[in-house]
Protein backbone atom coordinates (compact mmCIF):
# COMPACT_ATOMS: atom_id res chain seq x y z
CA UNK A 1 0.00 0.00 0.00
CA UNK A 2 2.90 2.38 0.81
CA UNK A 3 4.21 1.79 -2.71
CA UNK A 4 0.96 3.00 -4.22
CA UNK A 5 0.93 6.10 -2.03
CA UNK A 6 4.41 6.96 -3.27
CA UNK A 7 3.31 6.30 -6.84
CA UNK A 8 0.35 8.64 -6.53
CA UNK A 9 2.21 11.60 -5.07
CA UNK A 10 4.43 12.49 -8.04
CA UNK A 11 1.85 11.83 -10.74
CA UNK A 12 1.43 15.14 -12.54
CA UNK A 13 -37.02 4.02 -16.15
CA UNK A 14 -37.30 4.78 -17.73
CA UNK A 15 -36.67 7.31 -15.07
CA UNK A 16 -39.28 8.84 -12.84
CA UNK A 17 -40.91 12.12 -13.94
CA UNK A 18 -38.63 15.13 -13.75
CA UNK A 19 -40.23 16.32 -10.51
CA UNK A 20 -39.22 13.08 -8.85
CA UNK A 21 -35.63 13.02 -10.04
CA UNK A 22 -32.78 13.78 -7.64
CA UNK A 23 -32.91 17.39 -6.57
CA UNK A 24 -30.20 19.82 -7.51
CA UNK A 25 -27.66 19.72 -4.67
CA UNK A 26 -28.32 22.41 -2.09
CA UNK A 27 -24.66 22.57 -1.10
CA UNK A 28 -22.08 24.63 -2.98
CA UNK A 29 -21.30 22.85 -6.26
CA UNK A 30 -17.51 23.09 -5.85
CA UNK A 31 -16.80 20.75 -2.93
CA UNK A 32 -13.13 21.78 -2.68
CA UNK A 33 -12.54 18.26 -1.36
CA UNK A 34 -9.81 16.24 -3.12
CA UNK A 35 -11.08 14.01 -5.90
CA UNK A 36 -11.14 10.25 -5.29
CA UNK A 37 -10.73 7.18 -7.53
CA UNK A 38 -11.59 3.60 -6.58
CA UNK A 39 -10.80 0.70 -8.88
CA UNK A 40 -9.67 -2.92 -8.88
CA UNK A 41 -5.95 -2.24 -9.47
CA UNK A 42 -3.63 0.35 -7.89
CA UNK A 43 -2.00 1.24 -11.20
CA UNK A 44 -5.38 2.09 -12.69
CA UNK A 45 -6.20 4.22 -9.64
CA UNK A 46 -2.88 6.03 -10.14
CA UNK A 47 -3.88 6.72 -13.77
CA UNK A 48 -7.18 8.25 -12.72
CA UNK A 49 -5.57 10.34 -9.99
CA UNK A 50 -2.96 11.59 -12.46
CA UNK A 51 -5.74 12.94 -14.66
CA UNK A 52 -7.52 14.59 -11.73
CA UNK A 53 -4.26 16.27 -10.70
CA UNK A 54 -3.80 17.46 -14.29
CA UNK A 55 -7.11 19.33 -14.10
CA UNK A 56 -9.37 16.64 -15.49
CA UNK A 57 -12.84 15.98 -14.18
CA UNK A 58 -14.50 12.72 -13.09
CA UNK A 59 -15.36 11.75 -16.67
CA UNK A 60 -11.76 12.22 -17.80
CA UNK A 61 -10.41 10.28 -14.82
CA UNK A 62 -12.88 7.45 -15.38
CA UNK A 63 -11.73 7.07 -18.99
CA UNK A 64 -8.06 7.03 -18.00
CA UNK A 65 -8.77 4.50 -15.26
CA UNK A 66 -10.66 2.24 -17.68
CA UNK A 67 -7.85 2.40 -20.24
CA UNK A 68 -5.28 1.48 -17.60
CA UNK A 69 -7.44 -1.38 -16.32
CA UNK A 70 -7.49 -2.73 -19.87
CA UNK A 71 -3.69 -2.99 -19.71
CA UNK A 72 -3.20 -4.47 -16.22
CA UNK A 73 -6.49 -6.40 -15.97
CA UNK A 74 -6.78 -7.89 -19.48
CA UNK A 75 -8.64 -10.86 -17.99
CA UNK A 76 -11.53 -8.63 -16.93
CA UNK A 77 -11.95 -5.62 -19.19
CA UNK A 78 -10.56 -3.55 -22.02
CA UNK A 79 -11.37 -2.01 -25.38
CA UNK A 80 -12.44 -5.43 -26.65
CA UNK A 81 -15.52 -5.28 -24.41
CA UNK A 82 -18.30 -2.97 -23.31
CA UNK A 83 -19.52 -0.87 -20.41
CA UNK A 84 -22.34 0.96 -18.65
CA UNK A 85 -21.93 4.48 -17.27
CA UNK A 86 -23.97 6.21 -14.56
CA UNK A 87 -22.88 9.83 -14.21
CA UNK A 88 -23.83 12.74 -11.95
CA UNK A 89 -22.73 16.19 -12.99
CA UNK A 90 -22.67 19.39 -10.97
CA UNK A 91 -26.10 20.99 -11.04
CA UNK A 92 -27.95 17.74 -10.42
CA UNK A 93 -27.94 16.30 -13.94
CA UNK A 94 -27.89 12.51 -14.09
CA UNK A 95 -27.25 10.55 -17.26
CA UNK A 96 -26.41 6.98 -18.25
CA UNK A 97 -24.57 5.56 -21.25
CA UNK A 98 -25.13 2.13 -22.76
CA UNK A 99 -21.92 0.87 -24.39
CA UNK A 100 -22.98 -2.76 -24.34
CA UNK A 101 -21.75 -4.95 -27.21
CA UNK A 102 -24.04 -5.94 -30.09
CA UNK A 103 -24.58 -9.14 -32.05
CA UNK A 104 -23.67 -9.17 -35.74
CA UNK A 105 -26.69 -8.47 -37.93
CA UNK A 106 -26.41 -11.96 -39.42
CA UNK A 107 -26.76 -13.60 -35.99
CA UNK A 108 -29.97 -15.55 -35.49
CA UNK A 109 -31.79 -17.09 -32.53
CA UNK A 110 -29.98 -20.42 -33.00
CA UNK A 111 -26.50 -18.88 -33.05
CA UNK A 112 -25.25 -21.21 -30.34
CA UNK A 113 -26.55 -24.50 -31.73
CA UNK A 114 -24.42 -27.35 -33.01
CA UNK A 115 -24.53 -28.70 -36.54
CA UNK A 116 -26.85 -31.50 -35.37
CA UNK A 117 -29.35 -29.01 -33.98
CA UNK A 118 -28.50 -29.16 -30.27
CA UNK A 119 -27.86 -26.17 -28.00
CA UNK A 120 -24.15 -25.70 -27.33
CA UNK A 121 -22.79 -26.08 -23.83
CA UNK A 122 -21.71 -22.69 -22.46
CA UNK A 123 -18.08 -23.80 -22.22
CA UNK A 124 -18.13 -24.87 -25.86
CA UNK A 125 -19.68 -21.59 -27.02
CA UNK A 126 -17.22 -19.22 -25.32
CA UNK A 127 -13.87 -19.79 -27.12
CA UNK A 128 -13.44 -18.39 -30.61
CA UNK A 129 -15.22 -15.89 -32.82
CA UNK A 130 -18.92 -16.69 -32.49
CA UNK A 131 -19.20 -15.36 -28.93
CA UNK A 132 -17.66 -11.97 -29.77
CA UNK A 133 -19.98 -8.97 -29.86
CA UNK A 134 -19.06 -5.70 -31.54
CA UNK A 135 -17.05 -3.95 -28.78
CA UNK A 136 -18.69 -0.86 -27.30
CA UNK A 137 -16.32 0.36 -24.59
CA UNK A 138 -14.43 2.84 -26.78
CA UNK A 139 -17.60 4.35 -28.27
CA UNK A 140 -18.90 4.73 -24.71
CA UNK A 141 -15.74 6.57 -23.69
CA UNK A 142 -15.99 8.83 -26.72
CA UNK A 143 -19.64 9.68 -26.01
CA UNK A 144 -18.86 10.37 -22.35
CA UNK A 145 -15.89 12.56 -23.25
CA UNK A 146 -17.78 14.45 -25.95
CA UNK A 147 -20.68 15.19 -23.59
CA UNK A 148 -18.81 15.78 -20.35
CA UNK A 149 -15.03 15.58 -20.61
CA UNK A 150 -12.62 18.42 -19.96
CA UNK A 151 -9.05 17.49 -20.91
CA UNK A 152 -8.03 16.65 -24.49
CA UNK A 153 -8.86 13.09 -25.57
CA UNK A 154 -5.21 12.18 -26.23
CA UNK A 155 -4.15 13.18 -22.72
CA UNK A 156 -6.39 10.52 -21.18
CA UNK A 157 -4.48 7.73 -22.95
CA UNK A 158 -1.03 8.62 -21.67
CA UNK A 159 -1.02 6.59 -18.41
CA UNK A 160 -2.23 3.44 -20.19
CA UNK A 161 0.26 3.91 -23.02
CA UNK A 162 3.11 4.14 -20.50
CA UNK A 163 1.96 0.96 -18.76
CA UNK A 164 1.72 -0.99 -22.01
CA UNK A 165 4.99 0.37 -23.40
CA UNK A 166 7.23 0.60 -20.33
CA UNK A 167 5.78 -2.42 -18.54
CA UNK A 168 3.93 -3.47 -15.39
CA UNK A 169 4.58 -6.15 -12.82
CA UNK A 170 2.65 -9.40 -12.56
CA UNK A 171 1.06 -10.01 -9.17
CA UNK A 172 0.77 -13.48 -7.60
CA UNK A 173 -2.99 -13.23 -8.08
CA UNK A 174 -2.62 -12.52 -11.79
CA UNK A 175 -0.19 -15.40 -12.34
CA UNK A 176 -2.45 -17.82 -10.48
CA UNK A 177 -5.52 -16.65 -12.39
CA UNK A 178 -3.80 -16.95 -15.76
CA UNK A 179 -2.81 -20.54 -15.04
CA UNK A 180 -6.36 -21.44 -14.04
CA UNK A 181 -8.43 -19.45 -16.53
CA UNK A 182 -6.21 -18.53 -19.47
CA UNK A 183 -5.97 -21.85 -21.27
CA UNK A 184 -8.01 -20.57 -24.25
CA UNK A 185 -6.09 -17.34 -24.96
CA UNK A 186 -4.26 -16.82 -28.25
CA UNK A 187 -0.55 -17.67 -28.61
CA UNK A 188 0.17 -13.95 -29.17
CA UNK A 189 -1.20 -12.99 -25.76
CA UNK A 190 0.25 -16.04 -24.04
CA UNK A 191 3.71 -15.14 -25.33
CA UNK A 192 3.58 -11.89 -23.34
CA UNK A 193 3.15 -13.76 -20.07
CA UNK A 194 4.97 -16.96 -21.02
CA UNK A 195 7.86 -16.10 -23.36
CA UNK A 196 9.41 -19.23 -24.79
CA UNK A 197 6.57 -21.26 -23.30
CA UNK A 198 7.60 -20.74 -19.68
CA UNK A 199 5.19 -18.82 -17.46
CA UNK A 200 6.73 -15.74 -15.90
CA UNK A 201 6.70 -15.66 -12.09
CA UNK A 202 5.03 -12.99 -9.98
CA UNK A 203 7.07 -9.81 -9.89
CA UNK A 204 8.09 -10.08 -13.55
CA UNK A 205 7.68 -6.99 -15.73
CA UNK A 206 5.66 -7.47 -18.91
CA UNK A 207 5.12 -5.19 -21.87
CA UNK A 208 2.47 -5.20 -24.58
CA UNK A 209 3.90 -3.26 -27.55
CA UNK A 210 0.96 -4.06 -29.85
CA UNK A 211 -1.44 -2.63 -27.29
CA UNK A 212 0.76 0.42 -26.75
CA UNK A 213 0.83 1.14 -30.50
CA UNK A 214 -2.94 0.65 -30.72
CA UNK A 215 -3.56 3.07 -27.84
CA UNK A 216 -1.26 5.62 -29.47
CA UNK A 217 -3.28 5.40 -32.70
CA UNK A 218 -6.55 5.82 -30.84
CA UNK A 219 -5.19 8.77 -28.90
CA UNK A 220 -4.11 10.50 -32.10
CA UNK A 221 -6.98 9.53 -34.41
CA UNK A 222 -9.96 9.18 -32.10
CA UNK A 223 -12.45 6.39 -31.50
CA UNK A 224 -13.64 6.23 -35.11
CA UNK A 225 -10.31 4.75 -36.17
CA UNK A 226 -11.23 1.55 -34.31
CA UNK A 227 -14.63 1.22 -35.97
CA UNK A 228 -13.70 2.10 -39.57
CA UNK A 229 -10.52 1.27 -41.45
CA UNK A 230 -7.65 -1.19 -40.98
CA UNK A 231 -8.23 -1.85 -37.28
CA UNK A 232 -11.90 -2.63 -37.88
CA UNK A 233 -10.93 -4.99 -40.69
CA UNK A 234 -8.38 -6.66 -38.45
CA UNK A 235 -11.07 -7.25 -35.81
CA UNK A 236 -13.46 -8.77 -38.33
CA UNK A 237 -10.77 -10.98 -39.86
CA UNK A 238 -9.79 -12.24 -36.40
CA UNK A 239 -13.29 -13.39 -35.45
CA UNK A 240 -14.16 -14.77 -38.89
CA UNK A 241 -10.99 -16.87 -39.14
CA UNK A 242 -10.80 -18.08 -35.55
CA UNK A 243 -9.77 -21.69 -34.97
CA UNK A 244 -13.12 -22.35 -33.29
CA UNK A 245 -16.69 -21.05 -33.64
CA UNK A 246 -16.41 -18.74 -36.66
CA UNK A 247 -18.21 -15.40 -36.44
CA UNK A 248 -20.52 -13.77 -38.99
CA UNK A 249 -19.40 -10.26 -38.04
CA UNK A 250 -18.81 -7.78 -40.87
CA UNK A 251 -17.08 -4.41 -41.13
CA UNK A 252 -20.56 -2.95 -41.49
CA UNK A 253 -21.49 -4.33 -38.07
CA UNK A 254 -18.45 -2.63 -36.57
CA UNK A 255 -18.90 0.68 -38.39
CA UNK A 256 -22.55 0.98 -37.41
CA UNK A 257 -22.02 0.44 -33.67
CA UNK A 258 -23.24 3.33 -31.50
CA UNK A 259 -23.13 3.88 -27.75
CA UNK A 260 -26.53 5.12 -26.58
CA UNK A 261 -27.73 7.52 -23.92
CA UNK A 262 -30.40 5.74 -21.87
CA UNK A 263 -32.88 6.82 -19.23
CA UNK A 264 -31.68 6.00 -15.72
CA UNK A 265 -33.91 4.06 -13.34
CA UNK A 266 -34.50 5.70 -9.96
CA UNK A 267 -36.55 4.99 -6.83
CA UNK A 268 -36.72 6.50 -3.35
CA UNK A 269 -35.46 4.26 -0.55
CA UNK A 270 -36.04 5.54 2.96
CA UNK A 271 -34.77 9.15 2.87
CA UNK A 272 -32.48 8.48 -0.11
CA UNK A 273 -32.89 8.20 -3.86
CA UNK A 274 -31.09 5.40 -5.69
CA UNK A 275 -30.36 5.59 -9.40
CA UNK A 276 -28.90 3.02 -11.74
CA UNK A 277 -28.64 1.73 -15.28
CA UNK A 278 -31.77 0.72 -17.16
CA UNK A 279 -32.12 -2.04 -19.78
CA UNK A 280 -30.32 -3.78 -21.39
CA UNK A 281 -28.82 -3.85 -17.90
CA UNK A 282 -30.92 -5.95 -15.57
CA UNK A 283 -28.76 -4.80 -12.69
CA UNK A 284 -30.25 -1.40 -12.01
CA UNK A 285 -33.88 -2.52 -11.94
CA UNK A 286 -33.20 -5.66 -9.90
CA UNK A 287 -31.17 -3.81 -7.26
CA UNK A 288 -34.00 -1.32 -6.86
CA UNK A 289 -36.58 -4.09 -6.60
CA UNK A 290 -34.61 -5.90 -3.90
CA UNK A 291 -34.30 -2.76 -1.81
CA UNK A 292 -37.89 -1.56 -2.25
CA UNK A 293 -39.24 -4.96 -1.25
CA UNK A 294 -37.16 -4.70 1.94
CA UNK A 295 -38.17 -1.15 2.77
CA UNK A 296 -41.11 -2.11 5.00
CA UNK A 297 -38.79 -4.05 7.34
CA UNK A 298 -36.80 -2.31 10.10
CA UNK A 299 -33.39 -3.57 9.01
CA UNK A 300 -31.58 -1.03 11.17
CA UNK A 301 -33.21 -2.46 14.29
CA UNK A 302 -32.37 -6.00 13.23
CA UNK A 303 -28.73 -5.12 12.55
CA UNK A 304 -26.07 -6.53 10.26
CA UNK A 305 -25.49 -9.62 12.43
CA UNK A 306 -29.13 -10.71 12.40
CA UNK A 307 -29.92 -13.97 10.55
CA UNK A 308 -33.45 -12.62 10.09
CA UNK A 309 -32.14 -9.57 8.23
CA UNK A 310 -30.16 -11.75 5.85
CA UNK A 311 -33.08 -14.14 5.41
CA UNK A 312 -35.20 -11.14 4.36
CA UNK A 313 -32.46 -10.09 1.97
CA UNK A 314 -32.42 -13.58 0.43
CA UNK A 315 -36.19 -13.70 0.03
CA UNK A 316 -36.31 -10.29 -1.63
CA UNK A 317 -33.41 -11.27 -3.88
CA UNK A 318 -35.05 -14.42 -5.21
CA UNK A 319 -38.30 -12.59 -5.96
CA UNK A 320 -36.46 -9.81 -7.82
CA UNK A 321 -34.22 -12.21 -9.74
CA UNK A 322 -37.29 -14.16 -10.90
CA UNK A 323 -38.74 -11.02 -12.49
CA UNK A 324 -35.34 -10.06 -13.86
CA UNK A 325 -34.86 -13.38 -15.60
CA UNK A 326 -38.30 -13.28 -17.20
CA UNK A 327 -38.78 -9.74 -18.41
CA UNK A 328 -35.51 -7.91 -19.06
CA UNK A 329 -33.75 -7.76 -22.41
CA UNK A 330 -32.63 -5.15 -24.95
CA UNK A 331 -35.40 -2.50 -24.92
CA UNK A 332 -34.81 -1.82 -28.62
CA UNK A 333 -35.99 -5.37 -29.36
CA UNK A 334 -38.37 -6.43 -26.59
CA UNK A 335 -40.94 -4.74 -24.40
CA UNK A 336 -39.47 -4.33 -20.92
CA UNK A 337 -42.05 -3.28 -18.30
CA UNK A 338 -39.67 -0.96 -16.46
CA UNK A 339 -42.35 1.25 -14.92
CA UNK A 340 -44.42 -1.76 -13.91
CA UNK A 341 -41.49 -3.56 -12.30
CA UNK A 342 -40.76 -0.46 -10.20
CA UNK A 343 -44.40 0.39 -9.50
CA UNK A 344 -44.82 0.92 -5.73
CA UNK A 345 -48.05 -1.06 -5.55
CA UNK A 346 -46.55 -3.96 -7.45
CA UNK A 347 -43.44 -4.03 -5.27
CA UNK A 348 -45.62 -3.88 -2.16
CA UNK A 349 -47.49 -6.94 -3.39
CA UNK A 350 -44.21 -8.79 -3.93
CA UNK A 351 -42.90 -7.68 -0.55
CA UNK A 352 -46.04 -9.06 1.08
CA UNK A 353 -44.86 -12.54 0.07
CA UNK A 354 -41.84 -12.20 2.38
CA UNK A 355 -42.06 -13.45 5.95
CA UNK A 356 -39.42 -12.92 8.66
CA UNK A 357 -40.00 -16.43 10.03
CA UNK A 358 -40.47 -18.70 7.00
CA UNK A 359 -38.94 -19.23 3.58
CA UNK A 360 -40.87 -19.32 0.32
CA UNK A 361 -41.55 -22.87 -0.85
CA UNK A 362 -41.45 -21.78 -4.49
CA UNK A 363 -40.63 -18.64 -6.42
CA UNK A 364 -42.15 -17.47 -9.67
CA UNK A 365 -42.08 -14.18 -11.48
CA UNK A 366 -44.90 -11.79 -10.83
CA UNK A 367 -47.02 -9.87 -13.32
CA UNK A 368 -46.07 -6.20 -13.12
CA UNK A 369 -48.31 -3.65 -14.87
CA UNK A 370 -47.68 -3.65 -18.60
CA UNK A 371 -45.86 -6.97 -18.55
CA UNK A 372 -45.80 -8.97 -21.79
CA UNK A 373 -46.16 -12.72 -21.62
CA UNK A 374 -42.69 -14.19 -21.22
CA UNK A 375 -41.00 -17.44 -20.28
CA UNK A 376 -38.25 -17.59 -17.69
CA UNK A 377 -34.73 -18.25 -18.92
CA UNK A 378 -31.62 -19.07 -16.94
CA UNK A 379 -28.69 -16.66 -17.30
CA UNK A 380 -25.16 -17.89 -17.87
CA UNK A 381 -22.96 -14.93 -16.96
CA UNK A 382 -19.44 -15.32 -15.64
CA UNK A 383 -17.25 -12.93 -13.61
CA UNK A 384 -14.85 -11.39 -16.13
CA UNK A 385 -15.71 -7.79 -15.23
CA UNK A 386 -14.40 -4.75 -13.34
CA UNK A 387 -15.91 -1.60 -11.87
CA UNK A 388 -14.73 1.84 -10.82
CA UNK A 389 -16.05 4.96 -9.12
CA UNK A 390 -14.64 8.48 -9.45
CA UNK A 391 -15.52 11.79 -7.80
CA UNK A 392 -13.80 15.11 -8.52
CA UNK A 393 -13.42 18.21 -6.37
CA UNK A 394 -16.18 20.01 -8.32
CA UNK A 395 -18.73 17.39 -7.25
CA UNK A 396 -19.01 15.37 -10.47
CA UNK A 397 -19.36 11.62 -9.86
CA UNK A 398 -19.05 8.68 -12.23
CA UNK A 399 -19.74 4.98 -11.74
CA UNK A 400 -18.70 2.65 -14.57
CA UNK A 401 -18.80 -1.12 -14.88
CA UNK A 402 -16.92 -2.55 -17.83
CA UNK A 403 -16.42 -6.12 -18.99
CA UNK A 404 -15.26 -8.64 -21.55
CA UNK A 405 -17.71 -11.17 -19.98
CA UNK A 406 -15.82 -14.35 -19.03
CA UNK A 407 -12.27 -14.42 -17.72
CA UNK A 408 -10.12 -13.59 -20.80
CA UNK A 409 -13.34 -13.34 -22.82
CA UNK A 410 -13.36 -15.30 -26.05
CA UNK A 411 -9.62 -15.88 -25.77
CA UNK A 412 -9.09 -14.02 -29.05
CA UNK A 413 -6.90 -10.93 -29.26
CA UNK A 414 -6.41 -8.12 -31.73
CA UNK A 415 -3.94 -5.26 -31.37
CA UNK A 416 -2.91 -6.67 -28.00
CA UNK A 417 -6.41 -6.45 -26.49
CA UNK A 418 -8.67 -9.33 -25.48
CA UNK A 419 -11.99 -9.68 -27.31
CA UNK A 420 -15.17 -10.31 -25.35
CA UNK A 421 -17.41 -13.37 -25.31
CA UNK A 422 -20.42 -11.17 -24.56
CA UNK A 423 -22.84 -12.95 -26.87
CA UNK A 424 -22.94 -15.94 -24.53
CA UNK A 425 -24.90 -13.62 -22.21
CA UNK A 426 -27.85 -14.26 -24.53
CA UNK A 427 -30.10 -17.19 -23.68
CA UNK A 428 -29.10 -20.06 -25.93
CA UNK A 429 -32.60 -21.47 -26.42
CA UNK A 430 -34.86 -18.85 -28.06
CA UNK A 431 -38.24 -20.45 -27.36
CA UNK A 432 -39.54 -21.99 -24.15
CA UNK A 433 -43.02 -23.40 -23.60
CA UNK A 434 -44.10 -21.90 -26.89
CA UNK A 435 -42.99 -18.34 -26.11
CA UNK A 436 -40.07 -16.29 -27.39
CA UNK A 437 -37.47 -15.63 -24.71
CA UNK A 438 -36.83 -11.92 -24.08
CA UNK A 439 -33.04 -12.35 -24.07
CA UNK A 440 -32.80 -14.52 -27.21
CA UNK A 441 -30.17 -13.84 -29.86
CA UNK A 442 -31.14 -11.39 -32.61
CA UNK A 443 -29.03 -9.49 -35.13
CA UNK A 444 -27.87 -6.12 -33.77
CA UNK A 445 -29.26 -6.85 -30.31
CA UNK A 446 -27.48 -6.22 -27.00
CA UNK A 447 -27.39 -9.14 -24.54
CA UNK A 448 -28.85 -8.64 -21.10
CA UNK A 449 -26.31 -7.77 -18.41
CA UNK A 450 -26.17 -7.80 -14.61
CA UNK A 451 -23.78 -4.84 -14.46
CA UNK A 452 -25.19 -2.30 -12.04
CA UNK A 453 -23.19 0.92 -11.54
CA UNK A 454 -25.25 2.90 -9.04
CA UNK A 455 -25.37 6.38 -7.52
CA UNK A 456 -27.18 7.09 -4.23
CA UNK A 457 -28.42 10.60 -3.35
CA UNK A 458 -29.21 11.86 0.14
CA UNK A 459 -32.28 13.87 1.08
CA UNK A 460 -30.61 17.14 0.04
CA UNK A 461 -29.85 15.86 -3.45
CA UNK A 462 -26.12 15.46 -2.84
CA UNK A 463 -24.38 12.29 -3.98
CA UNK A 464 -23.92 10.08 -0.94
CA UNK A 465 -22.48 6.97 -2.61
CA UNK A 466 -21.21 5.71 -5.96
CA UNK A 467 -20.77 1.94 -6.17
CA UNK A 468 -20.24 -0.82 -8.72
CA UNK A 469 -19.20 -4.46 -8.74
CA UNK A 470 -17.98 -7.39 -10.82
CA UNK A 471 -18.98 -11.04 -10.62
CA UNK A 472 -21.67 -11.94 -13.16
CA UNK A 473 -25.18 -12.15 -11.70
CA UNK A 474 -23.78 -11.75 -8.15
CA UNK A 475 -23.25 -8.08 -9.08
CA UNK A 476 -26.89 -7.35 -8.32
CA UNK A 477 -26.74 -8.84 -4.84
CA UNK A 478 -23.37 -7.17 -4.14
CA UNK A 479 -24.74 -3.70 -4.93
CA UNK A 480 -27.95 -4.23 -2.96
CA UNK A 481 -25.87 -5.52 -0.02
CA UNK A 482 -23.52 -2.53 -0.12
CA UNK A 483 -26.36 0.00 -0.21
CA UNK A 484 -28.18 -1.82 2.60
CA UNK A 485 -24.94 -1.75 4.59
CA UNK A 486 -24.47 1.99 4.19
CA UNK A 487 -28.10 3.09 4.62
CA UNK A 488 -29.57 0.51 6.99
CA UNK A 489 -26.55 -0.64 9.00
CA UNK A 490 -24.69 2.72 9.13
CA UNK A 491 -21.52 1.16 7.76
CA UNK A 492 -18.80 2.87 5.77
CA UNK A 493 -18.75 1.96 2.09
CA UNK A 494 -15.56 0.03 2.78
CA UNK A 495 -17.15 -2.07 5.50
CA UNK A 496 -20.34 -2.55 3.52
CA UNK A 497 -18.37 -3.92 0.56
CA UNK A 498 -16.36 -6.18 2.85
CA UNK A 499 -19.44 -7.75 4.45
CA UNK A 500 -20.03 -11.35 3.50
CA UNK A 501 -22.82 -11.99 1.00
CA UNK A 502 -25.83 -14.28 1.12
CA UNK A 503 -26.54 -14.87 -2.57
CA UNK A 504 -30.01 -16.17 -3.41
CA UNK A 505 -30.94 -15.86 -7.09
CA UNK A 506 -33.37 -18.77 -6.67
CA UNK A 507 -34.62 -21.16 -4.02
CA UNK A 508 -31.09 -22.23 -3.10
CA UNK A 509 -28.75 -19.74 -1.44
CA UNK A 510 -24.98 -19.54 -1.04
CA UNK A 511 -23.36 -18.11 2.10
CA UNK A 512 -20.00 -16.67 1.11
CA UNK A 513 -17.10 -18.81 2.28
CA UNK A 514 -14.55 -17.23 4.56
CA UNK A 515 -16.96 -14.58 5.84
CA UNK A 516 -19.32 -14.07 8.75
CA UNK A 517 -22.18 -15.21 6.53
CA UNK A 518 -20.85 -18.79 6.55
CA UNK A 519 -21.15 -18.96 10.34
CA UNK A 520 -24.78 -17.89 10.03
CA UNK A 521 -25.83 -20.98 8.04
CA UNK A 522 -27.41 -22.96 10.93
CA UNK A 523 -29.55 -19.99 11.95
CA UNK A 524 -30.59 -19.41 8.35
CA UNK A 525 -31.48 -23.06 7.91
CA UNK A 526 -33.67 -22.79 11.00
CA UNK A 527 -35.64 -20.14 9.10
CA UNK A 528 -36.13 -22.54 6.22
CA UNK A 529 -33.32 -21.31 3.97
CA UNK A 530 -31.80 -23.89 1.63
CA UNK A 531 -28.27 -22.59 2.07
CA UNK A 532 -24.77 -23.94 1.65
CA UNK A 533 -21.33 -22.38 1.99
CA UNK A 534 -19.36 -21.60 -1.17
CA UNK A 535 -17.05 -19.18 -2.94
CA UNK A 536 -18.68 -16.38 -4.93
CA UNK A 537 -15.87 -14.43 -6.63
CA UNK A 538 -16.86 -10.89 -5.61
CA UNK A 539 -15.20 -7.57 -6.44
CA UNK A 540 -16.67 -4.12 -5.70
CA UNK A 541 -15.48 -0.50 -5.54
CA UNK A 542 -17.07 2.65 -4.16
CA UNK A 543 -16.67 6.33 -3.39
CA UNK A 544 -18.80 8.04 -0.71
CA UNK A 545 -19.30 11.55 0.63
CA UNK A 546 -18.71 11.52 4.39
CA UNK A 547 -17.81 14.33 6.78
CA UNK A 548 -17.28 16.88 4.03
CA UNK A 549 -14.91 14.82 1.91
CA UNK A 550 -14.77 11.95 -0.55
CA UNK A 551 -13.81 8.60 0.97
CA UNK A 552 -13.00 5.50 -1.08
CA UNK A 553 -13.79 1.85 -0.57
CA UNK A 554 -12.35 -1.20 -2.33
CA UNK A 555 -13.03 -4.88 -2.05
CA UNK A 556 -10.66 -6.76 0.28
CA UNK A 557 -11.22 -9.84 -1.87
CA UNK A 558 -9.44 -8.11 -4.76
CA UNK A 559 -6.32 -6.06 -5.42
CA UNK A 560 -8.44 -2.92 -5.51
CA UNK A 561 -7.61 0.35 -3.77
CA UNK A 562 -8.93 3.88 -3.56
CA UNK A 563 -6.75 6.98 -3.68
CA UNK A 564 -7.22 10.75 -3.80
CA UNK A 565 -5.38 13.71 -5.27
CA UNK A 566 -3.31 14.28 -2.13
CA UNK A 567 -1.72 10.84 -2.34
CA UNK A 568 -3.89 9.40 0.42
CA UNK A 569 -4.72 5.73 -0.15
CA UNK A 570 -7.56 4.01 1.67
CA UNK A 571 -6.24 1.20 3.84
CA UNK A 572 -7.76 -2.14 2.87
CA UNK A 573 -7.56 -5.14 5.18
CA UNK A 574 -7.25 -7.98 2.68
CA UNK A 575 -9.12 -11.25 2.88
CA UNK A 576 -6.93 -14.32 3.09
CA UNK A 577 -6.59 -16.73 0.20
CA UNK A 578 -10.00 -18.42 0.19
CA UNK A 579 -12.62 -19.66 -2.28
CA UNK A 580 -14.42 -16.30 -2.33
CA UNK A 581 -11.70 -14.48 -4.26
CA UNK A 582 -12.44 -13.60 -7.89
CA UNK A 583 -11.06 -16.00 -10.54
CA UNK A 584 -8.62 -13.54 -12.11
Amino acid sequence: MRALALALLPLAVACAPAADRPATPTAVADTQAPGMVSAADPRAVAAGVEILKAGGNATDAAIATMLALGVVEPQSSGLGGGSFWVRHRVGGRLDTIDARETAPMAAGPRLFYTADGQPMDHREAVPGGKSVGVPGALRGMALAHRSGGKLPWARLFQPAIRLAKDGWQLSPRFVDGLAKNGTHITPELRAIFSPGGTALPAGSTVRNPDQAAFLERLAARGADSFYVGPDAQKLVTTVRTAVRNLSQMTTGDVASYAAKPRDPVCVPYRSYRICGMGPPSSGGITVLMILKQLERFDLKALGKDSPTAWHLFAESSRLAYADRNLYIGDPDYVQVPVAGMLDPAYLASRSALISPTTTLASVTAGTPPGAPQRVRAEPAETPGTTSLSVADRMGNVVAVTTTIEGVYGSGLTVNGIVLNNELTDFDTVPVKDGYLVANRVEGGKRPRSSMAPTIVYDASGRVRLSVGAAGGPTIIAQIAKAIMGVIDFDLSAQDAIAMGLLYAPGLNATAEAGTERAAMVPALQALGERVTVGGLGLKANAVEWVGGRWVGGADPRSEGVAGDETGYVTKIKRFGKDPSRPPE
